[in-house]
């Protein structure tokens, strides 16, 4: 069976989410309901519901989620790294229903102007409370912002970062430096992961092949290998590229000369060892 070890879900009735453009088709609600089908009938067993907006009241109710629905094996929610009590807080959390279920931490950096955010002192106390937790910590970012995580993971070796979306590389524009030689850099780190999410929607949303795909995955492969790299659907977002089964047998093809065990290692291992699901 196969891990999922990213998508979201959210209820605009609930909260807006204001990073989802006016006319966008996704600009609706989303729920585990929606997803369930899908998933089962392209063979995925267990998911990882990632945060997708800062606010303190998601990951609670991420966390009831997961306790409620068989699918969720693990939750990676937010909170202020910032805040002086942060490791209190994650504590609080981990009390909370379905507690047992938060494995990380994510923040949307990609939206922080300064691309050393990561390496503010205040950043990297709150990422020493979610290692002394136990827990792993998230990376959304922008290629540019690549040489800060290794900074981070490099001062913090007991700290497990998680690449989503392999940092978003211009798949659309073709070019593989310097996404590249900073992704070889990050991957030399042993505290490091990645995900091979979300590649749909860097590169052409109209006209993306899997080929298109091939390069960026295959770098990530000869950096992480398959023990270090680990499949997500990146869904509802993918839809406006592409439909789940499209991202999962997408998925299929960008491994399918790694031998079975590698190939089980990208679909299930990785994640079940980095998320302790």
């Amino acid at each position: 069976m196969t891990v999922d070890a990213h998508h979201h879900v959210w209820d605009l009735s609930v909260r807006d989410q204001d990073w989802i453009p006016e006319d966008s088709p996704i600009r609706r609600t989303f729920t585990i309901s929606d997803l369930e089908p899908e998933a089962r009938a392209a063979g995925v067993d267990r998911t990882v519901l990632v945060q997708t907006i800062t606010v303190p009241e998601e990951t609670p109710e991420f966390l009831a989620l997961a306790a409620s629905h068989d699918l969720i094996a693990g939750v990676v929610g937010w909170t202020d790294l910032t805040r002086p009590d942060v490791a209190d807080e994650l504590a609080r959390l981990r009390e909370l229903p379905g507690g047992a279920y938060l494995k990380g931490i994510r923040h949307q950096v990609q939206g922080e102007p300064d691309p050393e955010w990561l390496l503010r002192p205040a950043v990297l106390r709150g990422l020493a409370a979610v290692a002394e937790a136990g827990l792993v910590y998230d990376l959304v970012v922008l290629p540019h912002q690549l040489p800060a995580c290794a900074k981070a993971a490099a001062s913090l070796p007991r700290l497990t970062f998680v690449l989503d979306h392999l940092g978003k590389p211009p798949i659309a524009s073709g070019a593989l430096e310097p996404w590249a030689s900073d992704l070889r850099a990050l991957a030399a780190l042993p505290n490091t992961a990645a995900k091979l999410s979300g590649l749909v929607t860097e590169a052409d949303p109209a006209s993306w092949t899997v080929a298109d795909l091939g390069r960026y995955a295959d770098t990530a492969l000869e950096t992480f290998g398959p023990g270090r790299l680990m499949f997500g659907s990146d869904w509802p977002v993918c839809t406006t590229a592409a439909s789940y089964t499209q991202v999962t047998s997408c998925a299929e093809a960008l491994v399918s000369h790694l031998t079975p065990m590698e190939r089980e290692e990208v679909f299930r291992t990785t994640a079940a060892r980095v998320y302790g699901l």
